[in-house]
């Protein structure tokens, strides 16, 4: 069942879907973060909402077939990759990789928060891409959420481009870095669904 009465999220909520919010330094921008989501899971379904447990079975792409893989595990894995690249990339390289570690985990959770208005449900209770979602994709929603709650430019541009929206665009460091590790995960997720259906 879909909850249609708002409910509002801060970050100890938040947080319990993605635990790297907790992670981000600035207190300010962690509580902007939590807002944003807050606002896609209220207003997306079609404007009905979600609940934590609707948004937690959402599969994490509706592109690679019937794999176990979901949406929120996603964009934990994409988090934590991303941490886990910085990390790397600043104790491999002399030159010094300078990375804004607030940014990059901050647009690694809120580069799929347009996906809560792009996704619906049809009348059988299945996820899909909403008649809203066919016109207006989630790295554009994402942005329009994100500005309307003062979330940073550099923080926008990993949401505008980390799809391929954003390939006729010089990415940022940070961009760069979570832009591959969502495709480490779609791509391998394109690869799972295949051999499923290849089993089927």
């Amino acid at each position: 069942m879909t909850t249609t009465q708002q409910t509002n999220y801060g970050v100890d909520e938040i947080a319990q879907l993605f635990p790297s919010l907790l992670k981000i330094d600035d207190q300010s921008l962690r509580e902007r973060v939590a807002a944003v989501w807050n606002e896609a899971i209220n207003t997306g379904c079609g404007g009905k909402g979600w609940t934590f447990d609707e948004l937690r079975a959402v599969r994490f792409t509706l592109l690679a077939g019937d794999i176990d893989m979901t949406f929120v595990e996603h964009l934990n894995s994409c988090a934590l990759q991303c941490i886990a690249i910085a990390d790397v990339l600043e104790s491999s390289f002399r030159c010094g990789i300078p990375i804004e570690r607030d940014y990059l985990i901050a647009g690694a959770l809120l580069a799929d928060v347009g996906k809560p208005l792009e996704f619906d449900k049809d009348s059988l209770g299945k996820v899909i891409q909403g008649k809203f979602g066919q016109q207006v994709r989630h790295p554009f929603t994402g942005v329009a959420l994100a500005y309307k709650h003062g979330i940073p430019d550099e923080i926008m541009h990993i949401i505008a481009t980390h799809s391929h929206e954003g390939d006729k665009m010089e990415r940022s460091i940070e961009s760069i870095i979570f832009h591959h590790a969502d495709f480490v995960d779609f791509d391998i997720a394109k690869f799972l669904g295949k051999r499923a259906a290849r089993k089927g």
